[in-house]
């Protein structure tokens, strides 16, 4: 029986409440959520406060980095291991009306994941190189830092836009999951 994302949304469907996200994961979001608003948007990009918040940032990633090695089995690379095939077929299988849900995240959620985590890695290397010596007032540094914060910008959009949509498509409040950690899955929907 095929199900409207409403039907799911709405609870007329009986639901299975799984945990997914623990708290450090979603304390490392959320965190590094802030960081980004704070340095892109509060913090004037001169000051030293905004190089130590970028070092915040680099160390929230790298920690995230390091719980995917070691943290539980949700948090983990082997669950969402980056896959451009997987991005995909899955794609194709929303064009052609498929609703799955993934524990972790979908391949196209995997995959902004590591371009978000990369992404800010190459801000803080690039940021750091700036307050070097040998750095300060290279004007391919500077550009490289730019570019990948414009990119970082556009793809903290397209995230937000994409858990947007995959929570009406799947009818799994994916916001919901990462404050308490736990998906909401309809008792029909296919699990991968």
């Amino acid at each position: 029986m095929m199900m409207k994302a409403s039907d799911y949304s709405s609870g007329r469907e009986s639901a299975r409440d799984l945990a997914v996200w623990d708290p450090l994961v979603r304390l490392i979001h959320w965190s590094l959520a802030l960081t980004i608003l704070l340095n892109g948007a509060v913090i004037d990009d001169e000051s030293k406060l905004h190089e130590w918040v970028g070092y915040v940032a680099l160390g929230l990633v790298a920690l995230r980095l390091l719980w995917a090695v070691i943290g539980p089995k949700h948090a983990r690379f082997s669950a969402f291991p980056p896959s451009p095939l997987g991005a995909i077929r899955h794609t194709r299988a929303i064009l052609q009306g498929e609703r799955s849900v993934h524990l972790s995240h979908n391949p196209l959620g995997a995959l902004m994941a590591y371009n978000l985590w990369l992404t800010v890695i190459m801000l803080g290397v690039t940021g750091y190189m700036m307050t070097t010596i040998q750095f300060f007032g290279v004007d391919w540094v500077e550009e490289v830092h730019e570019l990948a914060f414009n990119w970082l910008i556009l793809s903290v959009a397209l995230h937000v836009a994409g858990v947007a949509f995959d929570s009406w498509h799947s009818g799994v409040n994916l916001l919901r999951a990462m404050v308490n950690g736990r998906k909401r899955i309809p008792q029909e929907a296919k699990m991968e």
